[in-house]
Formats: structure tokens, C-alpha cells, sequence
């Protein structure tokens, strides 16, 4: 798959206004803990375990499961989803999807 297909198959499972906003927040939790866990790993922890569960609630909401359950390379699909999200609320990235946004 190429990283637009992937980018198209996350979108599809990422459709919830709910699953959006959890994993807008959710995902930089993730990510952040991965940093964190060098000073402070009991943050780290506590990031990464709070990151997950708005994961969880925002795929509730969507009624469906996590992408990466599909494949690991959703692990990093999804913090780059997030940041092109965050970019096209800001204007500043307009990505052709084969999905209407």
C-alpha cells in the first residue's frame, strides 16, 4: 500500500466527530509518553496508558476497532493522520483523499 492508501483506510475507520477529538488527544499522549519515559517513566506511564484509553472511548463512539489491529504500520499511521488533521483545521495542509472529508 502506498502511504496515501493507508492514509484513506485510517480515514475510513476515523470517521466520528467523538473518535476525532479522542484520538486528537489520545495520540499525542502516545507519543509524547515515548519521551517522557527518559525522565519520568511513571509518567510515561500514566501518559501512555490515558493516551489508550481515549483510543478505546473514541473507537466505542465509532463503533468499530483500533487500525493497527489490522497492522503495525497504523501505529505510525496514526500520529501522522493526526498531525495532517490538525493541519487542515489550521489550513495550512489540504490532503487528497479518495475519501470525502
Amino acid at each position: 500500500m502506498t502511504l496515501d492508501e493507508y492514509l484513506d483506510a485510517y480515514d475510513a475507520a476515523h470517521r466520528n466527530r467523538w473518535n476525532k477529538v479522542t484520538h486528537a488527544i489520545g495520540i499525542p499522549l502516545i507519543v509524547a509518553s515515548i519521551g517522557v519515559l527518559f525522565f519520568a517513566w511513571p509518567w510515561a506511564i500514566a501518559l501512555f496508558v490515558l493516551g489508550w484509553i481515549f483510543q478505546f472511548i473514541g473507537h466505542a463512539c465509532e463503533g468499530n476497532s483500533p487500525k493497527f489491529f489490522q497492522g503495525p504500520v497504523f501505529l505510525l499511521i496514526g500520529p501522522l493522520w493526526v498531525l495532517l488533521e490538525v493541519l487542515a483545521v489550521l489550513r495550512l495542509y489540504k490532503r487528497n483523499s479518495k475519501i470525502s472529508s
